[in-house]
């Protein structure tokens, strides 16, 4: 899965002497707790999907739109979590994506057919694509240098355990339980990341000036509008293009070949838009 890194300052001051206090590692457990089930989320399903065919009456085909719907909307929002973290704060967009994931997979849960499922999907793949990114810089926020390779090493036994172990433990709940709980499991994890990170993550004093720099002199939220819509269209095609391609037999497929085009054109353009363009669109934000 790919990964984004949010430029944040390199010297971290404490925030208040009660939350210097905390143990670090309490805060690095809670952050990691909601990265870890939304990465588990990316592989959960995949053993399941036969019996979702089968409740929803749907052919094994079109249920692979199960996978594929949260991998795309996955792909959009992380290229710009670091932005979106920016506007909104860090850890109010964490908790957003959070609390966004937890909803999203308990309608996935108890949707009753596949359109409803796939939106589900597609909105449990928004939360999940802030996680990640975002998880990494309150890690940078809260550990001093030194302790952050420890640090990160969490994170990383997170991210690839938790695609591991995926399919065993989807394969485990639909065979003892009911495919839905493979997304019900998800609810009970999202509630308490959600309560400890309410009490456990605050926002540096630092990142108030690194989020100044998303307005401009008159304070308007600075936007830059295409660029955002070209790398999101573009990462969009490309993992369907991925996902989809074995499926559709590649390029014996005229989805796979649109795609492609997409891909490369939007991403082509994307590029040079961000190497030669530095002004941004500035809108008026209450």
């Amino acid at each position: 899965m790919s990964t984004v890194w949010i430029t944040v300052e390199p010297e971290m001051k404490a925030v208040s002497a009660s939350e210097s206090a905390l143990n670090p590692w309490l805060i690095a457990v809670t952050v990691t707790l909601a990265t870890f089930m939304e990465l588990l989320d990316t592989s959960i399903a995949n053993v399941s999907l036969p019996n979702i065919a089968g409740g929803l009456g749907r052919s094994f085909d079109e249920v692979t739109w199960i996978l594929t719907t949260y991998l795309v909307a996955n792909a959009v929002v992380l290229p710009m979590s670091a932005w979106l973290s920016r506007v909104f704060g860090r850890k109010t967009y964490y908790m957003a994506c959070v609390a966004l994931f937890t909803l999203a997979s308990f309608f996935c849960g108890v949707a009753p057919s596949l359109p409803i499922l796939l939106v589900a999907r597609i909105f449990q793949g928004i939360g999940g694509g802030g996680l990640a990114p975002v998880e990494q810089a309150i890690l940078v926020d809260t550990f001093p240098p030194k302790q952050r390779a420890a640090a990160f090493a969490l994170y990383t036994i997170a991210i690839v355990t938790a695609p591991a172990i995926g399919p065993v433990l989807g394969g485990w709940i639909t065979d003892n339980f009911s495919w839905r709980w493979v997304f019900f499991i998800n609810v009970p994890v999202g509630l308490l990341s959600l309560l400890l990170t309410s009490r456990l993550v605050h926002d540096p004093p630092s990142f108030a000036k690194e989020r100044r720099t998303v307005r401009d002199a008159s304070g308007r939220l600075q936007v830059d509008g295409l660029g955002i819509a070209l790398i999101g269209i573009g990462s969009a095609a490309l993992e369907l293009l991925l996902d989809r391609g074995q499926i559709e037999d590649w390029f014996g497929s005229r989805l796979i070949v649109w795609m492609s085009v997409i891909a490369v054109v939007c991403l082509g353009s994307a590029v040079f838009w961000e190497l030669n363009h530095r002004d941004r669109l500035s809108i008026s934000v209450c």
